[in-house]
């Protein structure tokens, strides 16, 4: 039987903590969230906020979300943060360097039998387990950004002497919250869905940085085929364009296959400060809410 998590801490406010934590606050967890930035975790309360107030819409939870919202409370202080958390969700930036630097704090700061794992979208934990001494207690635990209302999944995979116990723990977990635990079996890069994905975002990427269609006829395409309410580029403006950028690299990285690398038109527009939802504008304008829905799911007319 796994450790029962109750109480978990989210490390990075940025485009998935907010939505973790509306998920595990809103299926009764007591959540904490940390940020270096001030400013970022302001941020974050509304973010926050806005994600229960869409799980409530969607019936997931009775309460109002300012009784759900009390089970969330914010800290710039990493180590009152990480006091008597049973669990510790990483969501910095996609750089091995800097997760290996955080996880070295928290197996410091936090008691001994709390469970450390990366949300990271590419990097397995057996490259970051070295930062720590409790090399039985880390998982890799990646979510994807999905729209409420639609079933949530995660990606589980353990380290190179992660425990049963500590396995186990972490799979309750995401059931707990709602979410369906996709477990990866064998070590590999983009663990489950992600691979899958990965290889969509690189050729539409190269469709549309080669010129060869508009990103809109790309994810037109996808929606009819699929019947999906968002194509891949609406979805890679939600992920964020600066940490799509990023973790392509990290595919680029283990294989050094030129190929790998995404167009310089990516990195042209987050030069820009074009990072997608969070500015504001990246492949879609989002101060238009319905941007990336469909009139163009629709034929056009002739003239």
């Amino acid at each position: 039987m796994g450790k029962n998590i109750k109480v978990v801490t989210l490390i990075g406010t940025g485009t998935m903590g907010p939505r973790i934590a509306a998920r595990a606050a809103v299926h009764g967890q007591i959540v904490r969230m940390y940020d270096i930035s001030a400013e970022a975790l302001d941020a974050a309360k509304e973010s926050t906020k806005s994600f229960i107030d869409s799980f409530s819409e969607e019936g997931y939870e009775k309460e109002d979300t300012a009784t759900i919202f009390e089970r969330v409370s914010f800290y710039t202080d990493l180590a009152e943060a990480l006091q008597g958390v049973d669990l510790i969700v990483e969501a910095v930036p996609e750089n091995l360097e800097l997760k290996k630097k955080v996880f070295a704090e928290f197996d410091k700061l936090a008691d001994k039998d709390t469970i450390i794992a990366t949300n990271s979208s590419s990097i397995p934990i057996s490259r970051i387990e070295g930062a720590v001494e409790r090399k039985n207690k880390v998982l890799n635990l990646h979510f994807y950004t999905t729209p409420f209302g639609v079933y949530a999944f995660a990606d589980i995979m353990r380290g190179t002497q992660t425990d049963d116990e500590t396995f186990e723990a972490g799979r309750d977990w995401l059931e707990d919250i709602g979410c369906i635990p996709l477990e990866v079996k064998k070590e590999c890069m983009g663990f489950v869905f992600n691979r899958v994905w990965r290889a969509i975002k690189k050729d539409t990427l190269k469709i549309w940085g080669g010129g060869y269609a508009d990103f809109q006829d790309v994810d037109r395409a996808w929606m009819l085929f699929s019947g999906m309410p968002v194509g891949p580029f609406g979805a890679m403006d939600m992920v964020g364009l600066d940490v799509v950028y990023d973790i392509e690299m990290s595919y680029y990285s283990e294989s050094q296959n030129p190929d790998d690398i995404p167009p310089d038109a990516l990195k042209e527009k987050i030069a820009k400060g074009e990072l997608g939802m969070k500015t504001g504008k990246g492949f879609y304008d989002w101060s238009d809410p319905e941007c990336f829905k469909p009139d163009f799911t629709k034929p056009k007319k002739k003239k």
